[in-house]
């Protein structure tokens, strides 16, 4: 493939630097705005092209040195070259770009950036990738577009303390482990008791590791341990406490929420809190009226803003996340919340054809965003629609939906940098009824 000079002018989401090379856009990873470099265009596409960095040959003003000695090799991170300001203003622009070109908004109203206090260690969930080599046995993750393992031998900085700390003592057990081959991967997450962590194991006796590891329980300072055999229902208990908890505000003080070994979280608990707080603040309570959260997960959102209405309604397709959501309630003693186990868009169509009302509907999809339940929507004339996304494309779609077609005028989306370092973004956005 060719080499060219190139201009880097901007950062796109995902993490690429995008310059323009004989008429098409270049993304080139790893590269800053400002950045004067050589790349060699690794595809070509018929109106862009895909590059990688060769020579840097003037350096960005906005260039800082990585937190990580990984960087640019590990597959993790794609920002830490760049000013944790520089980030932040990035990714407001990327979202009112995206609002404009991908939504046709004019002049929507985004907010300032909300930035992580902690922009390094702050994941609290990670999955390590493990690599038994002749000179010992490599725990990281994998080097960018194959399936190398990077070694971190002294942790990763984007995750917390209490998880390096963890992956440094099963590394040290796992090393002596005959079969340690067989052990592709660690998944260590951190909640309010310490850590928990699951051993994915490939190999033909996972009792003989479970009791090694199991004996091994007084050295390790794990608050669970687990061992994987092929699915998540094949989870082996070795030692501790299956259900994970967090901290969450709520009202004039905060509640502690849970879910199980295994389930769904969100990896920045300061950042979740964050968001939880904002999301209160946009909120307009209804005494009489009633919230429907769809895809709920464990009542991260419903279990909050219980007191602001007289009932909460949590609509999610994965039953261990409503089976989280039931016990949270009961353990906080939310005695006005409801979740279901089903489809939403299914159970949209059945709170539609039943006349259902709603003050207020909050939605937090996957990537793939809620095509099919933004169109109903409007149906249940919510005065208030709360859309919390992790894709902005996606998210731009549907709310274009909601304002063209359903009525709805945007008040406001506020960019949240749940992934400091990293390319991705998440948004709180605001709408109520025109």
């Amino acid at each position: 493939m060719k080499h060219a000079e190139l201009t880097i002018d901007r950062l796109a989401f995902g993490g690429s630097g995008v310059g323009r090379l004989e008429g098409k856009v270049c993304f080139v990873p790893f590269s800053a705005p400002g950045d004067r470099l050589t790349v060699q265009v690794t595809k070509e596409h018929r109106s862009w092209l895909e590059g990688e960095l060769v020579e840097l040959l003037e350096p960005s003003s906005l260039r800082v040195h990585p937190g990580c000695p990984a960087f640019g090799q590990c597959g993790g991170c794609e920002w830490q070259h760049i000013d944790y300001t520089v980030q932040a203003e990035t990714k407001r622009l990327i979202l009112l770009e995206t609002l404009q070109r991908v939504g046709r908004l004019i002049d929507p109203p985004v907010g300032p950036t909300m930035t992580a206090p902690d922009p390094y260690g702050y994941r609290a969930r990670a999955q390590f990738k493990l690599h038994r080599a002749p000179d010992g046995l490599k725990a990281g993750f994998y080097r960018r577009g194959s399936r190398f393992v990077i070694d971190l031998p002294q942790g990763c900085p984007v995750v917390t303390d209490a998880i390096n700390g963890a992956l440094a003592q099963l590394r040290l057990l796992l090393e002596e482990l005959p079969d340690a081959d067989r052990v592709p991967q660690i998944s260590i997450e951190q909640g309010e008791q310490g850590c928990h962590a699951i051993v994915h194991y490939i190999g033909n006796d996972p009792q003989r590791l479970v009791a090694l590891l199991a004996s091994h329980e007084a050295s390790l300072a794990l608050a669970g341990l687990f061992l994987q055999s092929g699915r998540k229902d094949t989870l082996l208990p070795v030692f501790g406490d299956q259900r994970i908890s967090y901290r969450v505000p709520a009202g004039e003080g905060e509640m502690t929420l849970g879910y199980g070994i295994g389930g769904f979280s969100q990896v920045n608990r300061q950042q979740n809190r964050a968001m939880i707080e904002r999301v209160r603040q946009l909120v307009r309570p209804v005494a009489d009226g009633r919230l429907l959260d769809l895809y709920c997960g464990n009542g991260n959102f419903s279990l909050p803003l219980a007191d602001l209405f007289a009932q909460v309604v949590g609509i999610e397709g994965y039953q261990p996340s409503i089976a989280s959501a039931v016990d949270n309630s009961r353990q906080v003693r939310v005695n006005n919340s409801t979740f279901r186990c089903a489809d939403v868009g299914a159970e949209l169509q059945q709170l539609v054809a039943r006349n259902e009302r709603f003050a207020t509907v909050l939605l937090d999809p996957p990537r793939s965003g809620a095509l099919e339940a933004v169109k109903l929507l409007p149906q249940l004339k919510p005065q208030q629609v709360v859309y919390v996304s992790c894709d902005p494309g996606t998210l731009a779609r549907d709310l274009a939906i909601l304002i063209n077609q359903g009525g709805y005028r945007l008040e406001i989306a506020l960019p949240l940098d749940m992934f400091p370092q990293t390319g991705h973004l998440e948004t709180i956005a605001s709408l109520t009824h025109s």
